[in-house]
């Protein structure tokens, strides 16, 4: 008899995931994901990918705004018994009452190699603190933030210049492919669950589009470490004559030079130790372009100096 398999996710990221348990026989029996949200501008109602791709498979979905004290979905996981629930990226905390349901309990895919970066941007904190190595845990959820038992690790590397959305995809297919080698062996007891080393937590805070702001006093290597753990939201920007400038992609340049000067006609940028070339650059309101169609028209010419405040 099959399974009964509760799925919770959100953004894009948990797609493959989702994916993988549908296309390999898996009884996912409904899906809980973050309500639709209205887009910045216009009333255009914006649906969470998990949510697509659920009417795409014709699969339930149920989008309620908060779990806490909401005994209409207690009262629904419980008359639908569930063997266990697996959750990437919902987005939401899980009240004690609803992680008791499921036979085998709630079971976290987290994109990160627990206890380090746990929190709600392991991805882009891993790529910030210029980590030579991430991965994926898969573990049991308790009451508190992504503490709770882990069963296993997958690692992977982060080359060079890798920004948060390659990364992101390299971390969701990882754990698309290794759920299906656990799943059945922890609804079936034969895996074991271990504690956490708790005092070697870090956390990685949700990101706020201010850590975004360059600062051309620090190394070249760790602003491009924001810029592509910060790719592609919020993004790494800066002003000049009072407009912000969004960098999508650069590189580390041997050339030295003051910070935040414009050492040369192609956007190479001074900072503490070396430089940076910008090779991709999105002006406010504007699309993105390659620094050689920027710079057609641009005011931003060799000499300039681009704001720290």
């Amino acid at each position: 008899m099959l399974k009964k398999i509760v799925f919770m996710g959100t953004p894009y990221f948990a797609v493959p995931i989702l994916k993988s348990l549908y296309q390999n026989g898996y009884d996912v029996c409904v899906v809980y994901t973050q309500p639709p949200q209205k887009s910045n501008r216009g009333q255009k109602i914006n649906k969470s990918p998990v949510q697509s791709f659920s009417e795409t498979l014709n699969i339930k979905f149920r989008t309620p705004s908060l779990l806490k004290n909401n005994n209409e979905e207690y009262e629904y996981l419980k008359k639908l018994n569930p063997d266990i629930a697996i959750v990437v990226a919902y987005g939401q905390m899980i009240p004690k009452k609803i992680l008791e349901l499921p036979k085998k309990g709630f079971i976290n895919i987290h994109a990160s190699l627990l206890p380090k970066w746990r929190g709600a941007a392991p991805i882009q904190r891993s790529i910030m603190n210029l980590d030579k190595e991430t991965g994926i845990s898969i573990m049991k959820i308790n009451e508190k933030l992504d503490s709770g038992p882990v069963c296993c690790k997958y690692k992977i590397d982060i080359k060079d210049n890798e920004n948060a959305s390659v990364l992101a995809d390299k971390l969701s297919n990882l754990a698309a492919d290794k759920i299906l080698d656990v799943i059945d062996d922890i609804i079936d007891d034969k895996i074991q669950f271990n504690e956490q080393v708790h005092k070697d937590a870090t956390y990685a805070k949700k990101i706020e589009k201010k850590e975004g702001k360059i600062n051309w006093n620090n190394s070249a290597k760790n602003i491009v470490g924001i810029i592509n753990g910060l790719y592609p939201s919020p993004g790494a920007w800066f002003y000049f004559n009072g407009e912000r400038y969004k960098i999508l992609r650069a590189k580390i340049s041997e050339v030295k030079g003051r910070p935040g000067e414009v050492l040369n006609h192609d956007l190479l940028i001074g900072c503490s130790d070396k430089s940076i070339e910008i090779l991709e650059i999105q002006r406010e309101g504007k699309q993105p372009k390659k620094t050689v169609d920027f710079l057609l028209g641009s005011k931003i010419i060799k000499g300039s100096f681009l704001q720290n405040e």
